[in-house]
């Protein structure tokens, strides 16, 4: 099964190659969440400390390992320090509440949300780049995972320049990187200069946020295949070499997205790729 296999990171740590998405999911939606997510057999759950629910999603891992009575060191858990956390400090801080809300001893991998705060991500004109406040960030996480609170540190919508930064500036290489890829959009150079310097891309939204469902052609392949197109769209993800999170709080969709286990003819992977501007 696709949910039993694994990506190799940087630092030899092996990541689940799928992982459930937990944006927009509330504190007691997420622990019911989780907990299906580990019954149908997801190994990987994805939060971040913006998202308001890593109470939830730590109970959400416990009231898994407790139905399934699989260890925790089977499941891989990712959080996020929020945008807006551009200094050590509060970085640091950030660090050690984020362990408290999904009490846990160690996060697997912490990630840098992303490279300037959300009310300038959107901006066409970026002004402020914050590298030297992005670096800061990443020294906390540094020491952090030196002290064993993280297996992997990371970041998320970060562009060549953001990334560049950190590599010429590091001690510990980013494992990943954390981005919008979607059938309709797939930054092909950003994945490639990513896979060029070891860092896994993972994919968020990889159903475009439903947008999906409404392109006759995405709907026809995946029904050829016999499948919804969530996961048609996951699969898509995977067969470029990436890590998709896939989101839902429904337990039903939650099992129907575990099953990856198809593969998506050349041919078709190659329509897929050529929709754009979703």
């Amino acid at each position: 099964m696709v949910l039993d296999e694994f990506y190799k990171l940087n630092n030899g740590q092996r990541i689940p190659k799928v992982a459930l998405g937990t944006w927009q999911t509330p504190n007691g939606t997420a622990k019911t969440a989780v907990a299906a997510a580990i019954d149908a057999g997801f190994r990987h759950i994805d939060t971040a400390i913006a998202y308001e629910n890593e109470e939830g999603v730590g109970e959400g891992i416990r009231a898994g390992l407790a139905a399934t009575g699989i260890h925790r060191d089977s499941i891989f858990v990712t959080s996020k320090i929020p945008a807006e956390v551009k200094s050590y400090k509060e970085a640091e801080k950030n660090i050690l509440e984020s362990l408290v809300r999904l009490d846990c001893r160690h996060v697997d991998l912490m990630l840098i949300h992303a490279p300037r705060p959300w009310s300038e991500m959107n901006s066409p004109f970026k002004g402020h780049n914050y590298f030297d406040e992005n670096l800061e960030v990443w020294k906390a996480l540094e020491e952090a995972y030196s002290a064993g609170r993280f297996r992997a540190i990371g970041v998320s919508n970060f562009e060549v320049e953001d990334l560049d930064n950190i590599m010429e500036n590091c001690r510990v290489m980013p494992a990943v990187n954390q981005i919008r890829v979607h059938i309709g959009h797939v930054p092909t150079e950003l994945i490639e200069y990513c896979h060029t310097n070891g860092i896994l891309v993972e994919a968020y939204s990889p159903n475009a946020t439903g947008r999906l469902a409404s392109v006759p052609e995405i709907c026809a392949i995946a029904a050829k295949y016999g499948v919804s197109v969530p996961q048609l769209a996951s699969r898509f993800v995977l067969q470029l070499g990436l890590l998709p999170i896939p989101k839902s709080a429904n337990a039903e969709r939650i099992h129907q997205n575990a099953n990856l286990d198809f593969e998506i003819n050349l041919e078709d992977m190659g329509k897929l790729l050529d929709i754009k501007g979703l």
